[in-house]
């Protein structure tokens, strides 16, 4: 007779939170106990700075995740190393009668996943997994003929017309008793992870319902508290997406409209995997990208003598945040103005920011080469200078980036707007044949 707990493993991946957690409250409907486990996955933190502030933000969320667990008399159980080599030895460990884990869209999370499924199912034990990242996923928004949508606008119209209470449900797992009881382990320090602390400081959890509540009148200018910044929380599910659309439906429409940007690439990426590391629309990929090395590493610097741009960049660098208008400005900047590949550009990003997702993050970019679903056109390219008279026209945000902006040390531009315009047409038309 085996010594070994009889467990329910509930298995914390992007969902860092005790309430509201779809999978974690059908975790504890099960008969046997729930113990959390959470897993650094080597695969990924191997190719990872030993600086990177996403790793220290989650290693604050598991320990937060620690604290709460030991109050009910339970313990995360928190390992590293590749996945399914982890799983083998929880297997070893503990007497799994069930697991349960929350869906995750992107392929190498869909790859992973399906490794965990066959090792369990050999060992007869069901994986079972809901949705809770998103609101709607994978085929639930489609056309009438089953095809998923390229398009913003009939996608948004579709699914807030599907929209229901019942997709806004508040899962009580908060409430939920059934947790393996068993004495506080030590989980690991952010140095046996393998990282050091950064100078980063992390958006609250808390939603700011007053930055919200003006979000369609604040939301482009840079300079001001006008976004949420809650995009961070969303990607590693510290609030629940449930939870911040029916905040967002009760106080700004344009607010919801954004968590439904997040939603359709999603899907995107979930109908065409391909968009990872290839043009959505493959008839851009004729596009000759001049991908100057020199010229990329001047916009990553925050050195293009463009101000809007450079404000942009240094913001990134040193926050690990850039304000989504800006985004837009640097993204155009860099595809169109310097012909630099935007999987270049699409990269850096997923380097630096906190808040990278990849769904996200690729749909951003190839809207802005033009590449893209629903992309704004190859020939609409930012003029970084209009763009700042519109959005920062008293120069506080660049003011507040570019400390040497009205000295002889600021750089000069780096490239002429209407002749770098006028060679992004020629590149693109070209591609077009």
């Amino acid at each position: 007779m085996s010594n070994k707990s009889q467990v329910t493993i509930f298995w914390f991946r992007r969902d860092f939170r005790l309430e509201d957690n779809r999978s974690l409250f059908h975790a504890h409907q099960e008969q046997y106990p729930v113990q959390p486990v959470f897993i650094y996955d080597t695969a990924i933190l191997d190719e990872l700075p030993r600086k990177d502030a996403r790793v220290e933000f989650i290693h604050q969320e598991v320990t937060r995740l620690q604290k709460e667990v030991s109050s009910q008399g339970s313990t995360m159980d928190v390992r590293i190393g590749k996945p399914l080599e982890i799983w083998k030895k929880l297997l070893d460990d503990y007497d799994i009668k069930a697991v349960w884990a929350n869906k995750d869209y992107e392929p190498y999370a869909r790859e992973r996943d399906k490794k965990i499924y066959d090792l369990l199912s050999a060992h007869n034990i069901d994986f079972k997994a809901k949705k809770d990242h998103v609101i709607f996923e994978k085929s639930e928004i489609v056309k009438d003929n089953g095809d998923p949508y390229v398009v913003y606008t009939p996608y948004s119209k579709l699914w807030k017309k599907r929209l229901e209470e019942e997709h806004l449900k508040h899962f009580k797992s908060e409430e939920a008793s059934n947790w393996h009881q068993s004495p506080s382990k030590q989980i690991p320090t952010l140095k046996e992870v393998g990282f050091e602390p950064t100078e980063i400081k992390f958006p609250a959890r808390k939603l700011d319902e007053k930055v919200v509540g003006k979000y369609d009148e604040t939301r482009d200018i840079p300079a001001v508290k006008g976004t949420s910044r809650m995009s961070l929380h969303l990607r590693f599910g510290t609030v629940s997406i449930r939870a911040l659309a029916r905040r967002a439906k009760s106080l700004n429409e344009k607010y919801l409209n954004e968590l439904i940007w997040r939603d359709f690439y999603q899907a995107i990426l979930w109908h065409f995997p391909h968009v990872v590391d290839s043009n959505f629309n493959r008839k851009y990929d004729g596009v000759i990208w001049r991908n100057n090395e020199a010229e990329f590493s001047k916009w990553k610097k925050g050195k293009t003598g463009y101000p809007i741009v450079d404000a942009g960049m240094r913001e990134l660098n040193e926050t690990g945040f850039m304000h989504n208008r800006v985004r837009m400005i640097v993204a155009s900047f860099l595809t169109k103005h310097l012909l630099v590949d935007w999987r270049w550009g699409e990269a850096y990003f997923a380097e630096k920011l906190l808040d990278y997702e990849l769904a996200s993050n690729n749909g951003g970019w190839q809207w802005a080469a033009g590449t893209g679903v629903d992309a704004q056109p190859y020939f609409r390219i930012f003029n970084p200078y209009s763009q700042t008279d519109k959005f920062d026209k008293d120069r506080k945000y660049i003011n507040r980036w570019v400390a040497e902006i009205d000295t002889k040390y600021y750089p000069d531009p780096m490239v002429d707007h209407k002749m770098a315009r006028e060679r992004c047409l020629d590149a693109y038309k070209s591609a077009l044949g």
